[in-house]
């Protein structure tokens, strides 16, 4: 029964990576919109804004919705709305129906990702179900480092809506796998409705970690989603040198989080994160040094992004250490809160591009790192005063 519920989570982990690619890929593709468009870079960024802002809604209001629905139809719905939005930016003509065609695709994101990951924890034995959680969530972090800069690449050589075609042939693999593979009549008990879901916000450990989320991941995303025009001179413009970059970050990233899982069971999540963030500070300094510098650039692409996604899975573990018996729910609404995050990056980017210049928004994401690592560290206190009988909520 493990292996074979492993197995069907690997499945589940495919599914992740096939419609996260078609989200991390739209970074990569920034600087052809605007030249393909004759749009800003600012409102070609928006489209990454939207997609985010809709998974961050999405995912609970459609989780709930869907709630009594066997758990395969939930995500043969969700892979077949991605694909539907897929499929609508590869034939769109207008800025505006990209706009819209994304907003589909990304409903069906924000209600496959964390149903993903629920499901996942039924598949296998109970003490198996963090490690089922971590596999799906490895399909996240593939999409960025493996997905997006293959779409990336595929788009500089040929054209960024082979891209998307590209990313509605993961979907259509991803879902044969769903539907093949998970079982048809899987249920999960029902966790309420969207009251219900959001009722851990009543407890300000939550709360303020969700915040440390939420912050360090603008800072995050801020450089990623603008890394087109961030070091243009260095890659002149060319697709393939751009995602180079993104695929050094994505190793680099792999590597950071694999790091970070090692050290949260040694050290404890508040450490982690801490030293991550302090890293992921100190990368985002060095930016603007190297932006016209391609084997420069690739260095601290690759060093700041070990830092980068050494976060999430610390951050995970201190949510389900203070609220095991909310597990699915929480995981959830760190879901949607980076989300929220993603969509923030396109804002802040896009401002901190019209203060301070492509060379230095990365001053700006600095500026958020620091401001989450304050964040991270009430957590850690809150936590502790709980621990030691002072109310925590």
């Amino acid at each position: 029964m493990a292996t074979g519920g492993m197995a069907r989570v690997a499945i589940l982990a495919i599914g992740v990576f096939a419609v996260g690619t078609g989200e991390f890929v739209l970074a990569g593709l920034l600087p052809m919109l605007v030249e393909d468009l004759g749009i800003s870079v600012a409102r070609a960024g928006q489209v990454v804004t939207v997609f985010a802002l809709t998974c961050a809604v999405s995912a609970p209001v459609l989780t709930a919705l869907t709630a009594a629905w066997r758990r395969r139809t939930v995500l043969v719905v969700a892979t077949v709305i991605y694909l539907c939005g897929a499929v609508g930016t590869a034939l769109a003509g207008s800025y505006a129906q990209i706009v819209v065609a994304q907003i589909i695709a990304a409903a069906g994101v924000g209600l496959f990702i964390p149903n993903a990951a629920a499901t996942a924890a039924t598949l296998v034995a109970p003490q198996l179900q963090g490690r089922a959680i971590a596999l799906v969530v490895t399909g996240f972090t593939a999409a960025v480092a493996f997905g997006a800069p293959l779409g990336t690449a595929l788009g500089g050589l040929l054209d960024w809506r082979v891209t998307m075609w590209f990313a509605a042939s993961l979907a259509i693999l991803g879902l044969a796998g769903v539907w093949r593979f998970i079982p048809k009549d899987i249920q999960l008990p029902s966790a309420g409705g969207l009251r219900a879901r959001l009722r851990p916000l009543g407890d300000r450990r939550v709360v303020m970690l969700l915040i440390t989320t939420l912050v360090a991941f603008t800072a995050v995303f801020v450089p990623y989603t603008y890394i087109g025009v961030i070091y243009a001179p260095a890659t002149r413009g060319d697709g393939v040198a751009l995602a180079a970059l993104m695929l050094t970050g994505g190793i680099a990233g792999a590597v950071g989080n694999l790091a970070a899982g090692y050290l949260t069971d040694r050290f404890g999540g508040a450490r982690v994160v801490a030293l991550a963030l302090i890293w992921l500070g100190v990368g985002l300094l060095l930016v603007p040094l190297v932006t016209d510098n391609f084997g420069a650039a690739l260095a601290v692409v690759g060093f700041y992004a070990m830092g980068a996604f050494a976060i999430t899975t610390p951050q995970q573990h201190r949510l389900l250490s203070i609220r095991p018996d909310t597990a699915p729910v929480v995981i959830s609404l760190n879901q949607s809160v980076l989300y929220l995050a993603i969509a923030m990056s396109g804002l802040v980017g896009a401002f901190g591009i019209e203060l301070l210049g492509n060379q230095y928004v990365s001053l700006l994401a600095a500026t958020f790192a620091l401001l989450a690592l304050g964040f991270s560290y009430s957590a850690q206190r809150l936590t502790r005063a709980s621990a030691e009988g002072s109310p925590s909520q």
